[in-house]
């Protein structure tokens, strides 16, 4: 719609455009469910799944600043602000448990996180179909194996007697119980964790992988570019904000190291080196029943982790301008 006005000399003026009125956001919420509504219904499973397990325990962090017990109750209980937070930085067994941590994390993350890389660019090289869905079978089916499964055939493999120690004393080992000596822990740990894991990890290059333009590869060819040239010029910058993406959650999950599997391998003789901060915390929590201070510890260890995250984020914006927000 258009307004015209005339002059005081009656000649008509120029006519002006009336501006629409922008609609405010729940009008536009209302109109994009009502073209939208099958969507949005599909989402509330999702969105009450996080409400409910992953939001709505944050209220629990409370205790870390409370001296909590059941008999009190959550409201009772009384108020110590960074009590538990101090006891912790004072502990004796704190420089322990956090080089620990750190140095897990930056080991598995070293050798861990570039094998899914090499495996995806490997099967996307293969020419038979058949062959890479068995090899993509074999791959992926360690991780679909429970943790427990898994450390049962692991403990069972490093024991004196087990199968890795009789392959070893061929080439002149002395056959001993792995998991009883910490040097061997840590290794144990990271490479069952690549078999485990290094095929299902794959997936999401093996995806991005698709996305490149097949036409690159093909004028490449005719300016005589070889497999190995095509992998460094086409392959991996076409994968390099896949793999800037999935390195910046990775780091994040640094300090997240799963407990589960750390439970059921260590004991006391590998406390020196296996004792991680999520150990740490199942074991004063859990077992000793001071909820307030793992509380405190657990608070301690998400907020180390989400200053990693967002510092990686923004180093990686500034860097190569690819980041999660």
């Amino acid at each position: 719609m258009v307004k015209g006005n005339i002059n005081t000399e009656g000649a008509p003026v120029a006519a002006v455009p009336l501006q629409k009125k922008k609609p405010g956001f729940f009008q536009r919420v209302k109109k994009d469910f009502a073209k939208n509504r099958e969507l949005y219904l599909m989402a509330i499973p999702i969105l009450a799944f996080y409400l409910i397990f992953r939001y709505g325990p944050m209220f629990g962090i409370a205790i870390a600043f409370k001296d909590y017990t059941p008999g009190k109750g959550f409201y009772g209980s009384n108020w110590v602000g960074l009590k538990h937070f101090k006891a912790f930085f004072n502990d004796y067994y704190f420089p322990r448990v956090l080089r620990n941590t750190i140095y897990i994390s930056v080991v598995n993350l070293l050798f861990s996180f570039p094998v899914p890389i090499i495996l995806a660019l490997l099967i996307n090289e293969l020419k038979s179909k058949k062959f890479t869905r068995i090899v993509q079978t074999i791959t992926y089916m360690p991780h679909f194996i429970s943790v427990v499964v898994v450390c049962s055939m692991i403990i069972q493999l490093t024991v004196k007697d087990g199968g890795i120690n009789q392959v070893l004393s061929f080439f002149g080992f002395k056959p001993v119980t792995m998991l009883n000596n910490p040097d061997y822990f840590v290794p144990i740990y990271v490479i069952s964790g690549i078999w485990q894991n290094m095929g299902w990890n794959s997936i999401v290059f093996l995806s991005a992988l698709t996305s490149i333009d097949p036409e690159l590869y093909t004028a490449a060819k005719i300016d005589g570019a070889g497999r190995f040239r095509q992998l460094i010029h086409i392959t991996l910058p076409g994968l390099a904000s896949t793999i800037i993406i999935m390195l910046i959650l990775q780091i994040g999950k640094m300090f997240n190291i799963g407990h589960e599997k750390i439970i059921l391998l260590y004991n006391e003789l590998t406390y020196e080196r296996a004792e991680v901060i999520s150990t740490y915390v199942y074991r004063k929590g859990l077992l000793q029943f001071n909820w307030s201070y793992s509380a405190a510890v657990g608070l301690f260890n998400s907020v180390v982790s989400f200053i990693l995250v967002y510092s990686t984020n923004k180093i990686s914006k500034k860097v190569s301008e690819t980041s999660l927000w």
